[in-house]
């Protein structure tokens, strides 16, 4: 066994598993990095667009002005817009159907902006639940590796007739390694998956509240 205790050497001369390992852990930490550069840009882009839209909203403008230049703009369907949208669309068309109240109109109106807002949350929290799983299994998987090597490394002890330190350090550090890497995949998961976890649920109280507030002034232009 050499006694090259390099970073690289140890990495070249540990067992197929330990390897193995570490291939699966590196592999999970580039996929989560991505998902992480990803998720920021996302939610950065989903609070820019909502305060944008709610200056536009309450503005005091007139809501089918509104509508149609988010139509035009054809961008503007991501968070509130597209919900407003969908509750608006709604409400425009129950309203000319004859036989539905204003209950139901206002009803039917706000089934649509929930079903709408689940989208967009569901859209925000793409990637957070493999962000939580590479997060909570990397240590572990990492620790596997670091069981397996001290394993190999004490059973090389048994080919030889006086065990030193020199003889096991490698095996013991090429497996301490996967640990390592276990630890470096997971840290940056965790935090990012917590604080992106925060924003989803602050975005989606302020869609709950947007649906409130946009379902009471409905309420109130249906009864002018």
């Amino acid at each position: 066994m050499s006694t090259d205790l390099s970073l690289l050497s140890l990495v070249l001369n540990a067992s197929v598993v330990v390897q193995l390992v570490l291939v699966v852990l590196l592999l999970a930490s580039v996929i989560s990095w991505t998902m992480i550069l990803d998720r920021g840009r996302v939610l950065g882009q989903a609070r820019k667009t909502a305060n944008r839209f709610e200056e536009r909203f309450w503005s005091g403008g007139d809501l089918s002005a509104l509508y149609k230049e988010l139509g035009e703009e054809g961008k503007g369907t991501r968070g509130l817009a597209s919900i407003f949208r969908a509750g608006f669309k709604e409400f425009v068309r129950l309203r000319k159907t004859e036989g539905n109240d204003m209950m139901a109109v206002l009803q039917g109106s706000e089934r649509s902006m929930r079903v709408a807002m689940s989208r967009e949350v569901d859209r925000l929290e793409t990637n957070l639940a493999f962000l939580a799983t590479v997060g909570s299994t990397s240590p572990y998987v990492g620790l596997f590796g670091t069981v397996w090597g001290i394993m190999q490394a004490f059973q090389a002890l048994g080919n030889v007739e006086q065990a030193t330190l020199a003889l096991v350090a490698p095996g013991i550090s090429e497996a301490l390694i996967a640990t390592a890497i276990g630890l470096f995949a997971a840290i940056p998961a965790v935090i990012a998956y917590n604080r992106y976890s925060n924003q989803v649920e602050r975005l989606n109280n302020r869609y709950e509240e947007f649906v409130e507030e946009f379902s009471t002034l409905l309420q109130r232009q249906g009864r002018s």
